[in-house]
């Protein structure tokens, strides 16, 4: 039986096909806009190339790890052998749009700039090969939105690697203004986020130099060189000091199960690792008590988490905290009566121990270190009272750096800030949009005819 000659649809029907119902609509949008689907507007979704990152080879390999700040970067790009043709294929062209596909980054875009020669997409990587007659940065803008990241979300696969594939981005609705607006508000948005990113760049120099004179501090308090004077007053000296094993005193971890319908539980989100303090435990139903929750915390305890120690997920239990529970991804520092916790706690957020520490990293997703490498470090341990003397003055000298949350809460504002604006683009309310211009209609039937 011959096959049906597939009908070709008018160019109005192809228009009706692609706008979105009305009740499917996010939200108001200015009368000159319309709503589109993000697949309506792309040549091709296409996925990149399996093949692995080589030292040596006939073309540049450009992987989900390359692309950090919005950028991709160009220096740390591996190299891969392929079939000359699949270079043609998977060729990065200027302005191209990426897309990671899996990992704890998916979702993550970023736009091709200053692309090098022979530079192709890994296969974790999705690009959407967008119809020219539109502004490349209006869509990259889209993909930082909110709308975007909810549509996003609901299509993400929730297995232990999250993944979302092409179909997904091709189904976004997607608020398409005509394309002289598309410019402005993209000018308008560079200008906007310039100005923010340059407040950034001070809050975040102003914090590093906080940073770098708090461990200038600590070098000097783990030295000696803080407490010379005290030592002289006290006729004693730097022989004073015994190079120690901390686990020589420390006590052993204390073993604590949930008990009750619901139980305070201390994990390493529950930690804030720029002030090392544990900013709010999770309220948790007994029952649905994770694995991990084992280990009992005292007053005064010091809790080291042992994985990705560079984190510095790091903080000291108050007697608020006395009855909570935390994660064994923590090791629970008991003191013995010859070692101040609070000079214990001011050691482990010292640069110098992170680093020793990290020699012993091992795995590759959640790098980590065993109890004994913590237990085995050995540290230089003044007497009890130099050291209840060192930390009187550290506390007393690291009192204003610790002041700096309203510089954090600055930063948080800024991403609110961005956040609010690229809404605002994305509903016609930057005060750009002329309504008298053509509609957005016409561009995407100019964008459908060339399919």
């Amino acid at each position: 039986m011959a096959k049906k000659k597939q009908i070709e649809l008018t160019i109005e029907e192809k228009l009706q096909n692609a706008l979105v119902p009305k009740e499917e609509q996010p939200y108001k949008i200015p009368s000159n806009w319309c709503w589109t689907r993000w697949g309506n507007l792309s040549n091709n979704i296409q996925y990149g190339v399996n093949t692995p990152a080589t030292t040596e080879g006939n073309a540049r390999l450009v992987r989900i790890s390359d692309i950090q700040e919005n950028k991709i970067i160009w220096d740390k790009v591996p190299y891969c052998n392929i079939d000359d043709k699949l270079v043609e294929q998977y060729l990065i062209k200027e302005n191209d749009i990426l897309f990671a596909r899996t990992g704890g980054t998916v979702g993550k875009s970023v736009m091709a700039i200053d692309v090098i020669s022979n530079a192709v997409f890994a296969g974790y990587l999705i690009r959407s090969n967008y119809s020219k007659k539109l502004n490349g940065k209006y869509l990259k803008y889209f993909m930082e939105s909110e709308l975007y990241w909810t549509q996003l979300k609901i299509g993400t696969t929730a297995t232990a690697q999250p993944n979302c594939n092409g179909k997904t981005l091709g189904k976004m609705v997607f608020p398409l203004s005509p394309i002289n607006e598309q410019q402005r508000i993209v000018n308008i948005i560079e200008s906007l986020f310039a100005k923010l990113d340059r407040a950034k760049e001070l809050i975040e120099n102003t914090l590093a130099q906080f940073e770098q004179n708090k461990m200038a501090i600590l070098h000097k308090a783990f030295t000696g060189e803080l407490t010379a004077k005290w030592r002289k007053e006290n006729n004693i000296d730097l022989s004073s000091w015994e190079k120690i094993k901390l686990g020589k005193v420390l006590l052993p971890m204390q073993t604590k199960k949930p008990t009750g319908q619901f139980f305070r539980y201390i994990d390493i989100d529950a930690i804030d690792n720029k002030r090392q303090i544990v900013k709010a435990p999770k309220l948790i139903l007994t029952e649905k008590a994770p694995s991990r929750a084992s280990r009992g915390v005292e007053t005064g305890n010091i809790l080291f988490s042992m994985v990705r120690p560079y984190l510095k997920n790091i903080a000291q239990i108050d007697s608020d905290l006395s009855d909570c529970i935390a994660s064994t991804g923590f090791y629970v520092c008991r003191c013995k009566p010859e070692l101040n916790s609070r000079f214990l706690y001011y050691l482990f957020i010292f640069d110098k121990t992170i680093d020793y520490l990290m020699q012993f990293m091992k795995g590759d997703n959640s790098p980590s270190i065993r109890k004994d490498d913590l237990l085995n470090m050995k540290i230089d341990l003044p007497t009890i009272e130099e050291q209840q003397e060192i930390v009187n003055i550290l506390d007393k000298l690291l009192a204003k750096y610790n002041k700096i949350k309203n510089l954090e809460q600055q930063l948080e504002k800024i991403e609110l800030l961005k956040k609010a604006i690229l809404a605002k683009a994305f509903r016609g309310e930057l005060g750009t949009n002329n309504p008298d211009e053509e509609s957005a209609e016409n561009l995407l039937k100019e964008i459908l005819a060339e399919k």
